[in-house]
């Protein structure tokens, strides 16, 4: 429901933008234009949510391409709750706050060669920003695996646990997304997007990333315990002596 009549200078302090960038957004075709009342133009809702949605994926290291694609993918007439759904898919899951660390820390940290920074740039778990300073996007990831080569194994071999993980993981993410996807998006949309069920398809995106990692960090607790004691058990029957063998009279 529009409720917002803003002039320009009101809505660029309301999404804390210059009025040259929300021209510029405008002039882009990335923003819809006021309606003119006289000589001055109003901006209603949509206006502003659509705006936080490019302030966001901007942030967010989006190029104007990458906004466009996502402002375009929106259906005809998209309103404030399908622009408030929109950003929350591009929005990061996690509220870990991405941390700026220098390359010498880094090497101090987990003793790594410039190979293995390279491969842990591919593998997602930093971000190369110039030639002293990489972003860690989940610094608990890194933090583990630092604990992980201070026990004693190779950061090669990390890395090559961290490729497995992103791979079994990253299949285990689609298959929830999958089906979010068919039992909720799709009867959603066969519906034709009814602007007053918005609330419920973003609330049960919010509610899919926690259940997920639920079901994930339980089953990968069964599944440890599990390989644990068998590999455990493995290794000390193995070790175990031998019994003297009886001598037959």
């Amino acid at each position: 429901m529009v409720t917002a009549a803003l002039t320009i200078d009101e809505l660029a302090q309301r999404v804390g933008m210059t009025v040259r960038n929300v021209r510029a957004h405008q002039s882009r075709g990335l923003l819809p234009p006021p309606d003119v009342r006289g000589r001055t133009g109003f901006y209603d809702d949509d206006h502003v949510a659509r705006l936080e949605l490019i302030k966001d994926m901007q942030a967010d290291g989006f190029n104007l391409r990458a906004v466009r694609h996502a402002l375009d993918a929106l259906p005809a007439g998209a309103g404030p709750e399908a622009l408030a759904f929109r950003r929350r898919v591009v929005a990061p899951w996690s509220e870990e706050e991405p941390e700026i660390v220098d390359r010498a820390s880094l090497t101090a940290l987990i003793g790594a060669s410039e190979g293995a920074l390279a491969e842990a740039a591919r593998l997602g778990i930093l971000r190369p920003l110039d030639a002293d300073r990489v972003e860690v996007p989940a610094p608990s990831l890194l933090r583990a695996g630092a604990e992980v080569v201070a026990l004693g194994v190779p950061v090669e071999d990390v890395l090559a646990i961290q490729r497995e993980l992103n791979r079994h993981v990253g299949a285990v993410a689609k298959a929830f997304v999958r089906l979010y996807v068919e039992h909720v998006w799709h009867p959603f949309v066969t519906k034709g997007q009814p602007e007053e069920l918005w609330p419920g398809v973003k609330e049960a995106l919010d509610r899919l990333q926690p259940i997920a990692g639920d079901a994930l960090l339980a089953t990968f607790r069964l599944a440890m315990e599990k390989a644990t004691a068998d590999a455990v058990g493995t290794e000390l029957a193995g070790r175990a002596p031998a019994r003297p063998r009886r001598r037959h009279r």
